[in-house]
C-alpha cells in the first residue's frame, strides 16, 4: 500500500485528538470571581497545552518517520494503528490531570498519563526501528548508518516517560507534568535523518 493512505489516515485520528483536547476546557466556569475563577483553572490550561504539544509534535514525527518510505506492508500498519490507538486516548488522562491535578486522586491521574505515554513511545519506537530495518524492501532510499545511529536519540524519551511516571507515582504530580512538557519540547527538534537527505 502507498504510504499517502496510511498517512491520510493517521493524519485524520492525529486531527480527532489533538481537537478534542479543547472539551476539557469547556467545564471551566466563572461565578462571582471570574479572574480568579479563570487563573484557578490553570490545570486545565497546563494539561491541554502539554498534550496539544505532544500530539502535535508527533504528527510532525510521524511525516519524517513515513517519509523515508514510499509504501507500507502489513507490519507497519499494525504499528501504525496501535500508535493510533494511544494518541487518540491521550484526551482521556489528560482530562483526568486537568480535574484532579490539584486533589488526592492527582499523583493516580498523572500515572495514567505516564503510562498513555509510554504506550505511545513504545508504538513510536517500534516503528522507527521497523522502517530502520526494512527501509530499502519499504521503497525508501537506503542511509544505513544515518538511520541506525538516529535510534536512540529518537526512542530515549521512552526512558524519560518511565522516569516521570515513576516520580508521579511516588507524589509529585506536577513535577511529572513539566517531564512531559519537556519532553515534548525535545521531540520538537529534529531527531531524525531528513528523507530528503537520501
Amino acid at each position: 500500500m502507498d504510504t499517502r493512505r496510511a498517512e491520510a489516515f493517521s493524519d485524520g485520528v492525529f486531527a480527532v485528538a489533538i481537537t478534542v483536547l479543547v472539551f476539557n476546557l469547556l467545564s471551566i466556569t466563572l461565578g462571582e470571581h471570574p479572574y480568579r475563577d479563570l487563573a484557578h483553572a490553570w490545570p486545565e490550561y497546563f494539561a491541554y497545552v502539554v498534550s496539544f504539544l505532544t500530539i502535535g509534535i508527533m504528527w510532525m514525527n510521524h511525516h519524517t518517520v513515513l517519509g523515508h518510505i514510499n509504501r507500507v506492508d502489513r507490519p507497519v500498519l499494525v504499528i501504525n494503528l496501535l500508535l493510533l490507538m494511544g494518541v487518540v486516548a491521550l484526551p482521556f488522562p489528560t482530562a483526568l490531570v486537568a480535574e484532579n491535578l490539584r486533589k488526592p486522586g492527582g499523583a493516580a491521574a498523572a500515572v495514567s498519563y505516564g503510562v498513555a505515554m509510554i504506550l505511545i513511545s513504545m508504538c513510536f519506537a517500534g516503528l522507527w526501528i521497523y522502517v530502520v530495518r526494512h527501509v530499502e524492501r519499504l521503497g525508501g532510499q537506503a542511509q544505513p548508518e544515518a538511520l541506525r545511529r538516529s535510534i536512540p536519540g529518537f526512542t530515549g524519551g521512552l526512558l524519560v516517560y518511565v522516569v516521570g511516571t515513576i516520580i508521579a507515582a511516588v507524589g509529585l504530580p506536577v513535577v511529572a507534568l513539566i517531564i512531559y512538557g519537556v519532553l515534548a519540547v525535545y521531540y520538537l527538534f529534529e531527531h531524525l535523518p531528513s528523507p530528503a537527505a537520501g
